[in-house]
């Protein structure tokens, strides 16, 4: 009967035993008696290995326990926080209170090789204090003390002071399992960017090197964001954004470009269109009004100031394209010149068309005559068909401008240093391509600024791009302008700016967000980082023995007392594999209080009974397998150590093809 009944994981993969069993199916001959022969594995390699002793690569202190903080499976779950959530039952964005180490080993069950793009703006290594726990061991432990979620003892801080001889290894030793994670979350083309500054820039880009690969580096891009007039040397105004993506190979393959606008076309684009309304579709009117507005904008490089004209149909234009044929020897005949009726000038090199295109073109609209037929006819090239170009490894956005945004937003002197939305929008789209169904993680989630610029993005194309936002409840200084706002930590500075810069952006893109085909998703699923609510699954390796007596009477009662039953059934259902923003509603079924989660088609996908305290009858059960969902999950002390029930419920699930869970 086990065979027909699944058990719901207690813990997040582990990595270590994932990767013995790829290896086992890649090279057999390398597994003896369950364990990997590295020797075996090595004759194998042959050449392909690198000498022992002398090989390439960064070291430094505490790497190799690093490394098994990344493989080493978690309990911990996600808390349903309903309270700060926007727009629960109908948004696909997340965002989550607590420490990325652990979140990011609670998405890899569903969202491993399904996040397109990831962004993280991580905390520099200054010499201040640190707020991410690094006890790997006790991690979710660190987290729950340091959130007060324990213990009254406060939050645990480790400084990492310049005068420590691990300065670099402490700041290398936060980062390495985090990327080593978010690696495996990534699509085949997806990519990941990471602001850094001069102080580990280039530890940063060989760890990233051995993490993602060297051959999928992309570009250290620089970011010059001001001046700084009091440095004593030189004014260290830029950062670095260092550009990985999963499998550059595969891109290539696909032939994918990153390519971008002109600067400035778009902003000239909307200032035509709203000319062209203004003026009544007077083409003589727009032309000149938009030339007024060009001449005022003395930014505008070249390539877009030279349009200066609007046509009949409301299309900038610029007659700068020669009708001649390169090089000579193209056809010869006559045109008319529309206004006197004479066969206008003949490029000396004939045409570059053959007469039946060009009047063709003329037809269309695609050909400038001049004042009279002595002046060579010009073809159109238009603004909005200008070829896109490569970005560069260079650009300037200054930060105060992105500050100042924020300030409006949400008051002043609450986040100092925000990321520029704007640019993290660009970057965005740049990477994305065409997907606008794209997931979007940060996991340094700061003040929200990459959850702002997905909505920005989503608004202006009508995409359906979703985000993951997970951000440490770092608390705000006690006399802080933020503190005195009301705002107690950092992951509540980020709710609320998401919450205010969906509200605008819905405002101000009313009209754009209402032609759009998909609703405008301005809100977010929120939860927290918890312990499991499952006594049973707590237990460690090395508890002593009267504790482990303890344990083995609690359960009894395997769910905690406490947990919801939405807090029960989200961590079922992300052991299971399912994913944050599943469709959930709860429903009575033959007199039990149920949870429906439906598929994308409105289908039941799965029907879970999560009562512990009140033992279903077999009818009440039959009348859940009547629903025909695709998976039934019923909590086992639910059964109440009825074993008949149980094995009458898996025969009636297997009777209807329903796969049956417990937990």
């Amino acid at each position: 009967m086990t065979d027909e009944i699944y058990e719901t994981p207690s813990t997040t993969p582990n990595f270590r035993t994932e990767l013995a069993a790829q290896l086992a199916d890649l090279v057999p001959e390398a597994i003896a008696d369950g364990k990997v022969d590295v020797e075996k594995l090595k004759e194998l390699l042959d050449d392909d290995v690198a000498d022992g002793v002398e090989r390439f690569g960064l070291f430094w202190p505490g790497k190799k326990r690093a490394m098994r903080a990344a493989q080493e499976p978690t309990t911990a779950t996600l808390k349903p926080d309903f309270e700060n959530s926007k727009d629960w039952d109908t948004t696909k964005n997340v965002f989550i209170e607590g420490d990325n180490l652990e979140v990011l080993k609670i998405l890899q069950k569903h969202y491993h090789a399904k996040i397109k793009m990831i962004y993280i703006d991580p905390p520099y290594n200054t010499g201040k204090d640190f707020v991410y726990p690094d006890n790997y061991k006790e991690g979710l432990d660190t987290y729950l003390e340091w959130t007060r979620q324990v213990n009254e003892e406060g939050k645990k801080v480790s400084t990492n002071a310049e005068t420590e001889g691990r300065y670099h290894s402490n700041w290398l030793n936060m980062m390495y399992p985090r990327l080593k994670l978010a690696r495996n979350l990534l699509t085949d083309d997806g990519v990941i960017f990471i602001s850094v500054d001069d102080n580990e820039v280039a530890h940063l880009r060989k760890v990233c090197d051995e993490v993602f690969g060297e051959q999928n580096f992309i570009a250290s891009v620089v970011w010059q964001g001001g001046r700084k007039n009091d440095s004593r040397y030189v004014s260290v105004g830029h950062d670095y954004l260092l550009i990985y993506v999963r499998n550059e190979s595969w891109l290539r393959e696909h032939e994918t470009r990153w390519r971008e606008r002109k600067a400035g076309v778009d902003d000239a684009l909307t200032a035509a269109k709203e000319i062209w309304e203004e003026s009544g579709h007077d083409a003589a009117s727009a032309t000149r009004r938009f030339r007024s507005w060009l001449s005022a904008k003395s930014n505008l490089t070249p390539a877009v100031s030279r349009f200066k004209n609007i046509d009949a149909q409301g299309r900038v234009y610029n007659a700068d394209k020669d009708l001649g044929w390169p090089g000579g020897g193209g056809p010869k005949f006559d045109v008319l010149h529309p206004v006197t009726g004479k066969p206008v000038s003949v490029p000396s090199t004939g045409w570059r068309f053959t007469e039946d295109r060009l009047r063709e073109q003329i037809e269309a609209g695609l050909v400038e005559f001049g004042p009279d037929e002595s002046k060579i006819p010009r073809g159109k090239t238009f603004l909005d068909e200008l070829d896109e170009q490569v970005v560069e490894s260079v650009f300037t956005q200054i930060r105060t401008t992105a500050a100042q945004r924020l300030a409006r937003l949400i008051g002043p002197g609450i986040f100092d240093f925000p990321k520029d939305e704007h640019v993290l929008a660009r970057w965005l789209k740049l990477a994305g391509g065409d997907d606008k169904d794209a997931i979007i993680l940060d996991f340094f989630a700061g003040s929200g600024s990459t959850a702002h610029a997905v909505m920005q993005l989503n608004a202006e194309d009508g995409g359906r791009r979703r985000s993951i936002s997970v951000q440490l409840p770092e608390p705000t200084p006690d006399k802080s302008g933020a503190r005195k706002a009301g705002f107690a930590t950092i992951a509540d500075i980020a709710r609320e700016r998401i919450r205010r810069a969906g509200d605008k952006i819905r405002e101000e893109h009313e009209e754009l967000t209402s032609t759009h085909d998909v609703r405008f998703d301005a809100g977010f699923r929120a939860y927290k980082l918890a312990d499991t609510n499952f006594s049973k699954w707590r237990l460690s390796s090395d508890v002593e023995e009267d504790a482990l007596q303890q344990h083995l009477l609690s359960l009894r009662d395997s769910a905690t007392d406490d947990a919801t039953v939405d807090d029960l059934l989200t961590e079922i259902l992300l052991k299971q594999g399912y994913s944050l923003t599943e469709d959930i509603s709860p429903a009575e079924i033959g007199g039990l209080d149920v949870r429906l989660v439906r598929d994308r088609d409105g289908d039941v996908a799965v029907l879970a009974y999560l009562n512990e305290h009140v033992k279903p009858t077999l009818e009440q059960l039959r009348a859940l397998v009547d629903e025909s969902p695709t998976r039934i999950i019923v909590l086992e002390d639910a059964f109440q150590g009825d074993d008949e029930l149980k094995t009458n419920l898996a025969q009636l699930c297997k009777s209807k093809g329903i796969e049956l869970w417990t937990a």
